[in-house]
């Protein structure tokens, strides 16, 4: 009977300790969120921005998770230095009073093993609203550069700009904006 309990303590013990949440912290040189929109009616236009930071935490034995990004809006990349002037001044993304887009999110829809959707709350010039990102590609495997276990994911939802403060040249520029989420992160240790 001892031998008994203390197998099974050993056996909860193995399922708690396999259970546990793995924080990933995003690589920005390799995460790449970007948002496309109808430019006129003639063609679809897509800019990046380029400096993120964040986490993301994952249980996947749980099947649960976190995440937390923060984009620096001046870093908004249109290919064209003008244009990214443009849309950091107060009609657009005010970058001058608000520097950063967040999204947080706790509460992460698994599929057996694999997270399919984000539900949290996005925020854009000040103005906070629930969003949810569908998961259209996740992988977690050791990084064969560095040597540590990485994820990385790409998840879209699609929003109205005019929610958020900048509804100027609608209808002509689409309110309809898609933003993507194209994201590595790696688990890093602590040393």
């Amino acid at each position: 009977m001892k031998r008994l309990a203390l197998l099974t303590s050993i056996t909860v013990f193995a399922a708690a300790a396999q259970a546990a949440p793995v924080t990933y912290v995003i690589d920005n040189s390799h995460t790449y969120p970007h948002f496309s929109y109808n430019h006129l009616g003639f063609s679809n236009q897509t800019h990046k921005f380029d400096k993120t930071s964040g986490k993301v935490v994952l249980d996947r034995a749980a099947r649960t998770g976190s995440v937390d990004v923060s984009i620096d809006v001046a870093s908004v990349n249109t290919g064209h230095a003008v244009f990214n002037e443009h849309i950091q001044a107060a009609d657009f993304f005010d970058t001058a009073n608000h520097p950063t887009i967040t999204f947080k999110s706790d509460k992460m829809t698994f599929r057996s093993d694999q997270p399919v959707s984000l539900a949290g709350d996005l925020t854009i010039k000040g103005v906070t609203k629930p969003v949810t990102l569908a998961i259209t590609h996740f992988k977690c495997q050791p990084h064969p550069m560095l040597k540590v276990d990485a994820c990385g994911a790409n998840a879209t939802t699609q929003v109205k700009r005019s929610e958020f403060n900048m509804g100027k040249n609608v209808p002509f520029v689409s309110d309809e904006v898609t933003l993507t989420l194209a994201i590595e992160a790696v688990n890093k240790p602590a040393q």
